[in-house]
C-alpha cells in the first residue's frame, strides 16, 4: 500500500466533495474518477506483492528439499 496512492486518493475525495458542494458535476466526477483509478492502483499493487510474496514461499520450499 502506497503513500502517493492513499494521498491521491484522498484528493480525489476532497475533489469530489468539492464538486459536490459547489454543484460542479465535472469536477465532482474527476474526482470519483481520480480516487477510483487510486484504489485500483493501490489493489493491482498488493496483488502484485502479495504474488511475489508466493513465489519466494514456494522457491524456499524447493530450496529446502535441495538440502
Amino acid at each position: 500500500m502506497s503513500l502517493e496512492e492513499k494521498l491521491n486518493q484522498a484528493k480525489g475525495s476532497v475533489k469530489e466533495g468539492f464538486g459536490k458542494l459547489t454543484g460542479d458535476k465535472k469536477t465532482e466526477a474527476e474526482g470519483t474518477a481520480e480516487k477510483v483509478a487510486s484504489k485500483a492502483k493501490e489493489v493491482a499493487e498488493d496483488a502484485k506483492e502479495a504474488v511475489e510474496g508466493a513465489i519466494k514461499g514456494v522457491k524456499n520450499i524447493f530450496h529446502k528439499d535441495d538440502n
